[in-house]
This record gives C-alpha cells, sequence and structure tokens, in this order.
C-alpha cells in the first residue's frame, strides 16, 4: 500500500522594496519597532511556527544589513535577490522553493512590514488550508461603513461590510499553483497587489481565514507606535507565559 506524502510549508518573505510611503530613506523593514526591525519580527513570527520547513527572503541587490543580522544566521533562512516589484520578488522566493520542496508543497507569503503576526494566526491558517486542501489567506472583516467614491472624492454608493475583508498575509498556496498564477499575471501585464489576485484571476478558489486586528501593515509613519503598541503587549503576554 502506497502511503500519502504530507505536503511540507515553506515561507517566501519579499523584502526588497524601498518603502517610499515613508518618507524616509531607510527601508522600512529595516525601521526599529520594540528593540528590533520590522524584518526581524517578521521572521521570528514565522519561525516560531514548527511546520515552517524554512523561509526565502528576498532582497535587494544593494542590501547589506541583513548580512549583519544574527537572526539570517538561522539554518531555515535563505536569501535571494529580489525584484523592483513585489510579484518578482515572490516569483525568485519560489523558483529557489523549486530546488528543495515538492510541487505540491504549501507556501506561506508573508509581508516584511506585518511586524506583529501572532503564532496563533499562522497555526490556524495553516490548519484550515491543510484541512480543506483550498489555499487561503489571513483577512479581517471589516467594521467600519466603507464609501466607493468617484475620481472628485464624491460618495457613488455605500457598500455592503458585511461582505467585505480586509486582505492580510501570510496568503497560503500550493507551491506550483502559486508560481504559475503569479508567472501568468506577469505574462499579461496584470496588476496584482497581492497574491490571493493572482489565484483569483487564474481561477483558484481562495478562502478567507479570520485574522486579528493587530497584524496591520506598516505603510506610513503614523503605523509605527501602533505596531510598538502590538508589539510590547504580545512580548508582555510571551514572557507571563513562558
Amino acid at each position: 500500500m502506497m502511503h500519502k506524502v504530507e505536503a511540507r510549508c515553506w515561507a517566501v518573505l519579499p523584502a526588497a522594496g524601498k518603502g517610499s510611503r515613508m518618507g524616509a530613506e531607510l527601508p522600512k523593514q529595516y525601521m526599529v519597532v520594540a528593540g528590533a526591525t520590522l524584518l526581524e519580527h517578521s521572521l521570528r513570527a514565522l519561525l516560531r511556527c514548527e511546520q515552517i520547513s524554512g523561509v526565502v527572503v528576498a532582497l535587494h541587490a544593494d542590501d547589506t544589513r541583513a548580512a549583519e543580522m544574527s537572526i539570517f544566521q538561522d539554518p531555515r533562512i535563505q536569501t535571494v535577490l529580489g525584484a523592483e516589484q513585489r510579484n518578482g520578488s515572490v516569483l525568485a522566493g519560489l523558483d529557489a522553493l523549486m530546488a528543495q520542496a515538492a510541487l505540491r508543497d504549501w507556501v506561506l507569503v508573508h509581508d516584511a512590514a506585518r511586524p506583529c503576526l501572532q503564532e496563533h494566526d499562522v497555526m490556524r491558517l495553516i490548519a484550515t488550508v491543510t484541512a480543506n486542501e483550498t489555499g487561503g489567506i489571513l483577512a479581517e472583516k471589516m467594521v467600519d461603513t466603507v464609501k466607493h467614491a468617484s475620481a472628485d472624492a464624491r460618495v457613488v454608493r455605500t457598500l455592503d461590510r458585511a461582505t467585505l475583508w480586509r486582505a492580510q498575509t501570510p496568503q497560503m498556496f500550493r507551491l506550483d499553483e502559486l508560481r504559475e498564477s503569479l508567472q501568468l499575471a506577469q505574462a499579461q501585464g496584470l496588476a496584482v497587489t497581492d497574491e490571493a489576485s493572482a489565484m483569483e484571476m487564474a481561477g483558484y478558489p481562495v478562502q478567507l481565514v479570520a485574522g486579528s486586528a493587530g497584524n496591520l501593515k506598516v505603510t506610513v509613519p503614523a503605523d509605527l507606535p501602533l505596531a510598538a503598541w502590538y508589539l510590547q503587549t504580545q512580548n508582555g503576554i510571551l514572557r507571563h507565559e513562558s
């Protein structure tokens, strides 16, 4: 009798961006919050999950900071050359995995600028996706009233928030399906803002897995104090439980 081979989980973290919306010369993934860079916090969140076999980090060609960070000595981390656009960096990470992972293994793509990711959210995503064998993403249900606006900032209509979710990361899909979907989007010149968009365009189902409000993406300077508060709160809880 042949035994089913269990698919492993891997992670890709695109970190080649310059974070221009932060208005600083330092790439935002290297900004320090709660005692560590955003990149270090994001990597630690993934490495805490024992189900993740390895993490591929896509870095800018001119990056000299990563080599100086002790976390990159972790044997589960490897680096690749990233690209100008997120899609290219993710594809570079997926290409690196092709040499060591099975085509049907799962890949979790996470933002370097989401430092507050919690282990229980990652575990819930992995458990839900693998149980249903359907790719999915962490997401948060909308609680605000949302307006659809015209180009001149006038309300066109109010959207039904009951059907709206904020997409988060990680976003978890099969290695072969995600790679082919991103390649297809790139070849067709389609603009995708996350991996789920490419999967949707390729015709794959994507399920939503409830995440935490604290899993925010640091995009503008005003996000930094809130991220610091979440991280300090989480660290306090972790110290209390250990």
